[in-house]
């Protein structure tokens, strides 16, 4: 369920505050596509050993460090200013809950980007690639679809990400105990599977914070914190 551009924010006698709210909107997507490529180059630098994209994934954290502070700053303006009210204080407090989990989105991308490094560095097993890539791949579509929802103000397209967290969960949990039993077979490998865990563990909390973003983006559409309810719960909040 869309919501119509109308409907976004009310209707104000001040095109000025229209235009405060657009910009922060707009920042928070800007801020949204910078993660999404942090996410992707550290990836893509971890299964290709490109210590090169590795590098400049982990140098964008700084650009969506930068995001964050000034859409905090922008919020508390705002909110001091103008004083909004319903469906415009909505938009302002899901916004300024989300850039928390965009920031750190952010900052499991950059320790991705680290362990690519890493890696690249050693001669160690390859073992959990395959499962990196599976999952990375879920959680990288995850972003994408709640970066969607939050442009078109979707909720039907939000609740698809939280349910897809449990799937997430279910592989994460599979993969860590391929893990665990190949490192009890050959204790070589260690020290490299070790590092395939922690990037496993990562991508697990990126698409934790990618499911809150999807609840944040409810919130903002419907009125209704879904927060801490199960996905049957979300689902009759998205129907109404």
């Amino acid at each position: 369920m869309g919501a119509k551009d109308s409907d976004i924010y009310s209707k104000h006698s001040s095109s000025q505050f229209n235009e405060e709210l657009e910009k922060l909107r707009t920042d928070f997507l800007t801020m949204g596509g910078i993660v999404e490529r942090q996410v992707t180059d550290s990836l893509t630098s971890l299964l290709n050993q490109d210590i090169e994209l590795a590098e400049t994934a982990r140098e964008l954290d700084r650009d969506t460090n930068n995001y964050e502070r000034s859409i905090d700053k922008d919020c508390a303006l705002i909110i001091a200013l103008r004083q909004p009210a319903a469906v415009d204080l909505r938009l302002i407090i899901s916004i300024n809950r989300a850039v928390v989990d965009l920031e750190r989105i952010g900052d499991e991308a950059t320790r991705v980007a680290k362990q690519a490094i890493d890696l690249a560095n050693s001669d160690g097993s390859t073992k959990g690639l395959h499962e990196v890539r599976h999952i990375g791949e879920l959680v990288s579509e995850m972003l994408k679809d709640v970066l969607t929802a939050f442009a078109r103000r979707d909720m039907e397209l939000a609740y698809k990400v939280v349910k897809r967290d449990l799937s997430v969960d279910r592989e994460y949990q599979s993969a860590m105990r391929s893990l665990i039993t190949f490192m009890m077979e050959d204790s070589r490998a260690i020290s490299s599977v070790l590092n395939i865990i922690w990037v496993l563990r990562s991508l697990e909390r990126i698409g934790d914070h990618a499911c809150n973003l999807a609840e944040q983006l409810i919130y903002q559409v419907s009125g209704t914190d879904v927060r801490h309810m199960d996905t049957g719960e979300i689902k009759e909040v998205v129907r109404d």
